[in-house]
């Protein structure tokens, strides 16, 4: 079985990213960009607008796809993770939902949190962050089209589901945008 996960990929004034600390399994402890599970009916944008609002309290203004990956999940479940570039434009940080701790983070520090797998990599294969220190400088690699999943992520997003998943237990996939 699949199920339809997003994430939402935010980036403050400074050039932090928000995180979030996911609160329940999968991925309990890991951080992931926030995202989860899409509802019956609802509309990508809608569901990462919706998943951001519980998990960070934030209210955000949804724009262009970065990249889709899937991730294995419990009992033969596949979890198919979009990823959306998202900006905020209200409500004030704080965590919620499934999410144990959220906080914008520095890039420089990403590398030193416990991560969902694939996640710093898909993030830096869609352009979204700069090459790692060690990396050779190139283009940044084309956003994966939504009929394309493949290549690192999370389930969460680099956004990722929670709960299962993306950040929403009950609800949603293992790790997630978040991520």
């Amino acid at each position: 079985m699949r199920v339809l996960c997003v994430g939402g990929i935010v980036r403050d004034g400074q050039g932090r990213l928000l995180m979030v600390r996911r609160g329940r399994p999968p991925g309990v402890g890991l951080w992931s960009v926030p995202g989860g599970r899409v509802e019956p009916g609802e509309s990508d944008a809608d569901a990462v607008a919706r998943e951001l609002l519980e998990e960070t309290g934030l209210v955000v203004s949804v724009g262009a796809l970065a990249g889709v990956v899937e991730r294995p999940g419990p009992d033969g479940v596949t979890f198919v993770i979009s990823d959306y570039a998202a900006t905020a434009v209200g409500g004030v940080l704080r965590a919620g939902d499934d999410a144990a701790d959220a906080r914008w983070v520095p890039v420089p520090e990403l590398d030193a949190l416990p991560l969902t797998p694939g996640l710093l990599e898909a993030l830096r294969e869609w352009g979204m962050l700069p090459p790692a220190p060690d990396a050779p400088a190139g283009p940044p690699a084309p956003a994966r089209e939504p009929g394309r999943p493949e290549g690192p992520g999370s389930p969460e997003g680099p956004g990722s589901p929670e709960a299962p998943g993306s950040p929403g237990a009950g609800r949603r996939p293992g790790p997630g945008s978040g991520s």
